[in-house]
């Protein structure tokens, strides 16, 4: 039995994810790893970004990038999915709307009223621009409950 996961499988845990985690990259191509909401849309990780975030130009100056959402906390229970691919924002009104209609949809609950935010975040998250990663082909997966351990 593999312990990787099918394309179908690997699109639904990346779905079903609470957070993921984007890694982009330095001008000096050091990575910089952050937590981020995002939903699973064609196959692709969508997000949202204030439009004065650092990602933001670190993602126009290189758009290469990785993704990496994960569960478990014991060995057994360990899953993950990393996917490794090119990020842009996304300029299309119509995709626009529907990726920030599905965030809101998915972290409604998650959120802070914007009323209580301090007034720099609240300006800085006024105006947000639409990430897309699309991943390369190569997906790294895999699922540790679906190994069989000796006394099972």
């Amino acid at each position: 039995m593999s312990i990787r996961l099918s394309e179908d499988e690997i699109w639904e845990f990346v779905a079903a994810a609470h957070t993921g985690v984007l890694t982009t990259l330095r001008a000096d191509g050091a990575p910089v790893s952050l937590p981020t909401w995002f939903v699973a849309l064609d196959r692709t990780v969508c997000l949202s970004t204030p439009i004065g975030a650092r990602k933001l130009g670190r993602v126009r100056r290189d758009p290469r990038a990785a993704f990496l959402v994960e569960s478990g906390q014991a060995w057994a229970e360990l899953r993950a999915v990393h996917l490794s691919g090119r990020v842009a924002t996304v300029g299309d009104a119509a995709t626009r709307d529907l990726v920030l209609g599905l965030l809101d949809e998915k972290y409604e609950r998650f959120r802070v009223s914007p009323q209580r935010l301090p007034d720099t975040a609240r300006s800085a998250y006024a105006d947000r621009a639409i990430l897309r990663l699309v991943p390369d082909e190569r997906v790294l997966s895999w699922d540790n409950s679906r190994i069989r351990l000796s006394g099972d």
